[in-house]
């Protein structure tokens, strides 16, 4: 059956592999996106496919448009809703921006899902987790962020508010909700623009700029690659045991940002220097970083059968591949 897809925030890095994803499937699919950071470019070779522009119609507007996202969610079968303020620097230097997009936007896409009876995927963030050290981070961890005058902690405490008024649309109305988790998701279309590590390393690997690595370099993360978290978040969709939960989707190789940097500068052969920035250098004085963020991806295998598993070295690749073809 061919469905109709609503992505918001579909022009952006995750929207447009999902709305590629979809369209190979046959399906249609609609979205809406305020391009504040996404970009139709992403999805400019999809408008003029000639098997896909007629199942495609992208319409520029802020889901904060309730007569839009009326119409839009009126017509659809599901809903996967995406769009959100994102990166560390684009949070801080617009604190009130992003909260009303996280925190309003996210309870019209609710609202109207509810009105319609829609099922929908909501992405939250790894970032709900906050200050947590230990590993790996399970579905049931507590949540601890920082001091509210650390705006850091901004975005995860808008995800955790979306995340409740999401599970509460289920528990009281039995609205078919689905949260997933990111962490880190990297791959072709992603910019360093607004914060994202590997592809502004991988951009100064390649100009044999100094490579920036914030902090001491000690702190370490995952990273998942996009086509990974297309095909979960499809499996998700589609399995009733994934209704009214939660699941991490997050990559399985822990490696600090230093040692990242350093395996960057080898696959690109780049002759750059690395050189740690102290945070007080590249954000406000109220940013706080976490030391460690790895998640458990096993009740995601138990339910769709797989979890995240390229390798980060073949992503690594792919990124360097498709930045060398953008400069």
């Amino acid at each position: 059956m061919n469905l109709k897809i609503l992505i918001t925030g579909g022009a952006g890095f995750i929207g447009s592999h999902l709305t590629e994803s979809y369209l190979k499937k046959g399906h249609f699919v609609y979205i809406i996106d305020d391009l504040s950071t996404g970009s139709l470019d992403n999805i400019k070779p999809l408008t003029e496919h000639p098997e896909y522009k007629d199942r495609l119609s992208v319409t520029v507007d802020t889901i904060l448009n309730t007569d839009t996202m009326l119409e839009l969610v009126g017509t659809c079968d599901r809903v996967i809703h995406l769009a959100a303020a994102v990166g560390v620097r684009h949070i801080l230097d617009n604190p009130l921006m992003s909260l009303t997009t996280n925190l309003r936007g996210t309870g019209i896409v609710l609202e109207l899902c509810n009105k319609f009876r829609k099922k929908v995927m909501m992405a939250s963030s790894s970032e709900v987790y906050g200050k947590h050290d230990h590993a790996p981070l399970t579905e049931s961890d507590d949540t601890v962020f920082g001091s509210v005058h650390n705006w850091r902690w901004s975005y995860g405490a808008t995800k955790l508010v979306d995340e409740f008024t999401a599970l509460a649309y289920y528990k009281e109305n039995q609205l078919p909700v689905v949260i997933v988790r990111l962490f880190n998701t990297v791959g072709p279309r992603q910019t360093g623009e607004y914060g994202m590590v590997v592809p502004r390393l991988v951009h100064q690997a390649l100009r044999n700029d100094v490579i920036t690595v914030y902090g001491d370099g000690t702190q370490t993360r995952t990273f998942t690659h996009v086509r990974d978290v297309v095909e979960c978040i499809e499996r998700l969709l589609e399995v009733p045991e994934a209704v009214g939960q939660v699941f991490n989707i997050g990559g399985r190789e822990e490696i600090s940002i230093r040692a990242l940097a350093e395996r960057i500068v080898k696959l690109t052969g780049s002759h750059s220097e690395i050189k740690l920035l102290p945070y007080e250098d590249v954000y406000p004085t109220d940013f706080e970083d976490m030391k460690r963020r790895v998640p458990s991806t096993e009740k995601l295998r138990k339910v769709i059968g797989m979890a995240p598993e390229t390798d980060l070295d073949t992503i690594l690749a792919e990124v360097i591949s498709y930045c060398r073809s953008e400069m």
